[in-house]
């Protein structure tokens, strides 16, 4: 079994209409191609306007699909409802919002700003607060029989971590966010759950994070169990699948995708993986003999 191939059958995202923030690159790009390609029309935001026209055109070249390039910085509540109209205005309607647009910075906390931290919590949190809000009462408004909501979270969501605590704190609030309209809003017919993916690196994002020679020093699949990060089209596949119909029962989910990295790292004697055989031979020779005795 190939882990990069496809996994739903064509057209299984026809007559979808989906919007993709932070569409323009990265793991936001090989979703909308997935999506293209499952045969949705795909609607992809961010604030860099010139790079969007780019995705989309040679991701309509690639899929035979249908993209629309929007600008729209999800800080800006005026700006997510602009964005909205626009797709409605393009399409008639929009069956799906994936929040997938984000910000990072690692770095010790004491040496980020009050604005560097704002930043953070404003694209993440603030921004998906206004497409949720703004794509929700549009849905609950014109009593559409069925919508989709996706976050993109990270599993310290819910553990916390060192060092990234602006994005820790706002992925926690979409992921309450998520759980908690996944109950309110299921009588409107919107469903809403998250992925939290482990490493899936992507140029843009991993040169800011670790620049120069960090990121082959920083080997995160040392890190996972599995022993290696993830391939894109693997997220893509979850992607899909959760904002499809075949997934309509599942509603207020978070589902990992990680390889198992969080759970290793929780563990508390997880670092004795490091630990030789012949050294636990040696462990073990000194328990039975302190037993013997």
């Amino acid at each position: 079994m190939d882990f990069t191939k496809k996994m739903l059958r064509d057209n299984a995202l026809a007559d979808k209409v989906i919007v993709v923030t932070g569409g323009g690159s990265g793991l936001g790009k090989a979703m909308t191609k997935y999506f293209m390609e499952l045969g949705a029309k795909v609607a992809i935001t961010s604030r860099d306007l010139e790079k969007l026209k780019n995705t989309a055109k040679e991701l309509e070249t690639e899929t035979g699909g249908i993209c629309l390039p929007l600008q729209c910085d999800v800080r800006h509540y005026d700006q997510v409802e602009a964005m909205l109209q626009a797709t409605l205005k393009e399409f008639g309607k929009v069956d799906v919002l994936l929040n997938n647009a984000a910000g990072n910075f690692i770095a010790p906390t004491e040496r980020l700003s009050a604005n560097a931290f704002d930043t953070i919590i404003d694209i993440v949190l603030k921004g998906s607060k206004n497409c949720t809000l703004a794509f929700g009462k549009h849905w609950i408004d014109s009593k559409q029989e069925s919508s989709t909501i996706l976050n993109i979270v990270t599993t310290y969501a819910w553990t916390g971590s060192a060092y990234v605590v602006p994005s820790a704190t706002a992925k926690a609030g979409v992921l309450a966010m998520t759980r908690s309209l996944a109950v309110e809003w299921a009588k409107y017919g919107i469903r809403s759950n998250a992925i939290a993916p482990g490493p899936f690196p992507t140029k843009g994002a991993w040169d800011r994070l670790l620049p120069g020679d960090l990121a082959e020093k920083f080997d995160m699949a040392k890190k996972v169990p599995l022993k290696r990060v993830g391939d894109h089209q693997e997220l893509a596949n979850l992607a899909a699948y959760l904002v499809s119909d075949f997934s309509a029962y599942m509603n207020g989910e978070v589902v990992t995708i990680d390889g198992g990295e969080w759970l290793k790292g929780a563990g508390q004697f997880n670092l004795l993986e490091a630990i030789p055989e012949e050294m636990w031979d040696h462990l073990e020779a000194l328990i039975k003999a302190k037993k013997n005795k």
